[in-house]
């Protein structure tokens, strides 16, 4: 909020304008000439003076774009997103540029905007070369689809493992090399229950690597970036090992996708989103909540589970992250969740 100062010729020359100020303080505004302005904020702060305004109060840098996942980007899908107060939608239908780009004409005529595209599970580590190929070839046309869609990022799982002895969440204690994130140990104390699980998470890290490698020239000729997501994949779940990962792409068309209410069963999300700072291109939010021991849990709406959202929208802000962040979640009224997220964008 500026201030605007108005001709006055009996109050000085020129006074406040008062009309955008809480009306508490309006008997001690407009008694007020610009030179009395200027000499009682010398000992009293016009930032203390304004505390009690909710617009300033919260003082983050960057704005939460408000955004909910559909599948066809149609009038009907999004007619109500737009009265609920959404800004736009991500969609999981990667289709052939020409249908997108008609998703892209009704988005803007609704003044929506589809932001990414969710292309999902990949199979980057298969021992089977065509099932890389085709898992290539799917982000390929996710990619195409995103430009003709108007979207700038596409979220990409690269692939999963599972099968095999690992630590429980809490149990981890990840050790790596930061020049191939090859992680040494898991957990603490004797690993060799886990070497299984060692191997193809190095494994993993490595033909992932080299299959999104192969995907950034056409990113970079897009211009859409590949969002890497870990969610729920057993791959990368501590917070300085997947910074590591994302970081060793070295591109600005590589960056983290980073789920809110995926990584709680970890570690704190604040944590991880410090850890990713930059790298971060898009937010998730959902919630969880844990066991009352810590250990376990299921999935909640936002604001119903164990997430400190004041704490995570503060360390949104102070990573300067200003994006998009799309509601993963249903069963409650679209207004319902245009509330929350609101409340949460606010630090509340």
């Amino acid at each position: 909020m500026g201030i605007c100062w108005r001709s006055d010729k009996q109050n000085g020359g020129k006074s406040l304008d008062t009309q955008n100020f809480p009306p508490h303080y309006m008997p001690m505004l407009r008694s007020m000439n610009r030179r009395q302005f200027i000499t009682n904020t010398t000992a009293i702060s016009f930032a203390t003076l304004l505390s009690g305004l909710p617009m300033r109060a919260a003082n983050f840098t960057g704005r939460l774009r408000k955004a909910m996942i559909v599948k066809e980007v149609t009038e009907q899908a999004l007619e109500p997103l737009k009265s609920a107060g959404f800004d736009g939608v991500e969609t999981n239908h990667v289709c052939p540029e020409d249908e997108a780009a008609k998703g892209r004409a009704v988005a803007e005529k609704l003044g929506l905007r589809v932001h990414s595209v969710l292309r999902g599970w990949m199979e980057f580590n298969s021992d089977e070369p065509p099932k890389v190929e085709d898992s290539l070839e799917k982000v390929r046309l996710a990619l195409r689809a995103a430009r003709a869609y108007g979207a700038d990022a596409i979220l990409v799982v690269p692939c999963r493992v599972g099968g095999m002895p690992m630590p429980e969440p809490w149990e981890f204690d990840i050790a790596f090399d930061e020049k191939t994130c090859h992680v040494t140990r898991v957990a603490a104390g004797d690993n060799s229950n886990y070497a299984a699980y060692i191997k193809a998470q190095n494994r993993a890290t490595d033909t992932s690597r080299v299959a999104v490698e192969k995907l950034v020239p056409l990113a970079e000729e897009l211009q859409v970036i590949i969002a890497l997501e870990n969610v729920w994949n057993n791959l990368w779940v501590q917070p300085a090992l997947y910074q590591h990962f994302i970081a060793s792409f070295a591109s600005p068309w590589v960056k983290s996708y980073f789920d809110i209410g995926n990584h709680v069963k970890y570690s704190p999300p604040q944590d991880w989103i410090k850890a990713l700072g930059p790298l971060i291109a898009k937010v998730h939010i959902k919630d969880f909540r844990l066991n009352p021991d810590g250990k376990g849990g299921k999935f909640v709406h936002p604001r119903d589970g164990s997430i400190d959202w004041p704490v995570v929208r503060r360390a949104l802000s102070d990573i300067g992250y200003d994006g998009w962040a799309t509601i993963e979640d249903g069963g409650l009224e679209l207004t319902e969740f245009s509330r929350r997220f609101d409340l949460i964008a606010e630090g509340k």
